[in-house]
């Protein structure tokens, strides 16, 4: 496959799939229909094929690269989610983003060649890659249920929060993927520790020290949610917090190193 000219029949399934979406939050429906998931399913598996093909199979985590990795990811799982909460506000918000991190990797970023990686800096990505990709997941839902809850305070019944599921199942679902997404990052750190080394000639010090506190935040979360019954705003506001934290700790180190000071691995 060719990816300049393959890339646009994913990329135009993924915003027909989001159209289509949008469509049934104008109609109040909750339950996303067949049609678009698999527009969404069929752009995923292009999209995961292009990556490969383009990185020779490899693991590629330079800025462009990654960004499109991790949306492919998080579009996946939006699928998976939707199998067990249908929610179709998630993918109007996903993919076409996934849609816009995809075009850039392919036609605007500058050409990179992957790192060669030993097995244990292999698994220590991959499970940053799923950490992030998950706990992308929960903070649209985190934004979701802001939403659901402002909407609720105000008595504005309007399309969109007719058509969200409960607010007690979005709830649960927030903070399912809240614990899964520690469990991953946990994963991460620890692998970090046992195979990383000399993070200060890697330049990872800050990604490392974000990382570990966006881990205390969401921990505290969890450990609040199951103690003293958490929620609401205060549940929303930590798990914004932590996400933040996270998207300094890789894409923004990653972007003054690689894009700023030039340092490409």
């Amino acid at each position: 496959m060719h990816a300049p000219l393959v890339a646009p029949f994913a990329i135009a399934l993924y915003l027909l799939a989001a159209g289509f979406l949008a469509s049934s939050l104008r109609q109040d429906e909750a339950t996303p229909t067949r049609v678009p998931m698999t527009f969404a399913a069929i752009a995923v598996l292009i999209h995961a094929a292009l990556v490969l093909e383009a990185h020779r199979g490899a693991l590629d985590l330079h800025f462009f690269a990654a960004l499109s990795l991790v949306a492919c990811v998080v579009s996946a799982l939006t699928l998976v989610v939707n199998l067990s909460r249908p929610i179709a506000a998630l993918g109007v918000i996903v993919f076409p983003l996934t849609a816009v991190l995809f075009a850039i990797d392919v036609y605007l970023a500058p050409p990179t060649f992957p790192q060669v990686l030993d097995w244990q800096i292999k698994l220590h990505a991959t499970f940053a890659l799923l950490a992030y990709s998950v706990l992308s997941i929960a903070v649209v839902l985190a934004l979701l249920l802001a939403l659901q809850e402002r909407a609720l305070r105000n008595r504005h019944f309007g399309a969109v929060l007719r058509a969200l599921p409960p607010l007690t199942l979005t709830e649960t679902l927030l903070f399912r993927l809240i614990a899964t997404g520690f469990a991953l990052l946990s994963l991460t750190l620890l692998s970090g520790i046992l195979f990383v080394e000399n993070l200060f000639a890697q330049h990872l010090i800050h990604k490392t020290v974000l990382s570990i506190i966006a881990w205390v935040v969401f921990g505290v979360l969890l450990l609040g949610r199951r103690l003293r019954g958490w929620r609401g705003r205060r549940a929303v506001n930590l798990a914004l917090a932590g996400y933040v934290l996270l998207l300094l700790s890789f894409f923004g180190t990653k972007f003054v190193l690689e894009l700023v000071l030039h340092r490409v691995g």
